[in-house]
């Protein structure tokens, strides 16, 4: 049978009210342009959608073949929203309708190998992560460059690598800072570890000597190259330092002991002879440096040698601040330039000088005041 159209009835869907004769807008269905012009092959009636009577006809629900009933409709499987139509007619619908397909549809590769469906959003974005980075300046410079050629690719290379100028001032650039590292790493040595090094040697040494000494362990005579006999006391300066056999640097001076001339033509006298001069050596500097300070002894100033049986007492005569290393004589058993006159018991203090050089030598002589057994305890010299 021929169902009647929904929309017709009275109140179907709003658009007209009453009983069933009222059309839209409330003109009769036999009122001229309700059926000859309105609907049925006469003039177009405007559609407030924006088209005709018949595409609005497109749009009314699906007409139930059994009953005109009204029913519920399926709940729609998502959520979609509603857009206002576009104006004008089916063609500019489907037009905008395609637009919209396109916003929503995603992206996808067109055929020119562009991303086809991305609205402008995706194309900032696009254009955002493509420019990540990139300051404007890069940016504009990047998009106005144009690509270089293999051979202007060649030449600013080359361009770029240094001069064999800037290579050889980078070399020797390194080679000063190595050596200036290197120096500087001597010079702790030297100044430094020597010192603490000597130090250790010498307190090692002469706490040995002390111990041979109260065991019985070491009797006065003749001794070894290198070996401790006896020990230096030089109240004044603070100085408390072994007494090694010979004048070698590597196995006394250079361990901060102080070294007895007792080989060759320098051989000197030992502190026991009735007469003689009793010569020793030190470092002034580095490796223990134990007469660094003699040149502030005074006349009078006590030097005390200690030895296993005996204190030998003396006391500072004279100072030879500046001669050759060549000068021998100031160890003789009359040193000469010491102002002593006669044979006598002396004792003479060699050392470098100026400070951290080896140029020349200072020399400090004194004269035996006092001779004292260690069994009558310490001197004045020492205890006071």
């Amino acid at each position: 049978m021929t169902a009647l159209r929904p929309e017709r009835e009275s109140g179907a869907h709003g658009y007209g009210a009453g009983d069933q004769g009222t059309s839209y807008g409330g003109q009769p269905y036999g009122v001229q342009g309700a059926y000859g012009d309105g609907w049925y092959g006469g003039a177009a009636t405007p559609d407030p959608y924006g088209g005709t009577a018949d595409d609005a006809t497109t749009r009314l629900p699906p007409i139930d073949e059994e009953t005109v009933a009204l029913r519920i409709p399926d709940p729609p499987e998502r959520a979609v929203r509603e857009e206002p139509p576009a104006p004008g007619g089916r063609a500019a619908r489907r037009k905008a309708a395609k637009k919209r397909q396109g916003r929503r549809g995603g992206s996808h590769k067109a055929a020119d190998g562009s991303s086809a469906g991305r609205g402008p959003d995706d194309a900032s974005e696009g254009a955002s992560r493509a420019s990540a980075g990139r300051g404007p300046d890069d940016a504009s410079e990047g998009a106005s460059r144009a690509p270089l050629s293999r051979v202007e690719a060649r030449r600013q290379a080359r361009a770029r690598k240094a001069s064999p100028a800037v290579v050889a001032s980078r070399a020797i650039g390194e080679v000063f800072i190595t050596t200036g590292v290197l120096m500087l790493l001597f010079v702790t040595y030297q100044l430094w570890w020597t010192n603490v090094r000597a130090h250790a040697q010498a307190g090692k040494e002469a706490s040995d000597l002390q111990q041979d000494w109260a065991n019985g362990e070491r009797k006065p005579g003749a001794f070894e190259p290198g070996q401790g006999f006896a020990l230096l006391h030089i109240p004044k300066l603070d100085v408390v330092v072994p007494i090694a056999e010979g004048i070698s640097s590597k196995k006394v001076l250079d361990r901060g002991m102080v070294g007895h001339y007792a080989e060759g033509a320098l051989k000197t006298a030992m502190p026991d002879a009735k007469t003689g001069n009793f010569g020793l050596a030190g470092h002034r500097n580095t490796h223990g440096e134990p007469f660094r300070y003699i040149n502030r002894l005074q006349p009078g100033d006590p030097i005390v040698v200690e030895t296993q049986d005996t204190y030998f007492v003396y006391k500072t005569a004279s100072t030879l601040p500046v001669t050759p290393p060549s000068n021998v004589s100031v160890l003789e058993p009359v040193p000469k330039g010491s102002g002593f006159t006669g044979p006598g018991r002396y004792i003479t203090l060699t050392t470098c000088t100026p400070e951290f050089t080896s140029k020349y030598r200072l020399i400090v002589w004194g004269q035996m005041v006092e001779e004292r057994p260690r069994s009558k305890g310490k001197p004045d010299a020492l205890v006071s």
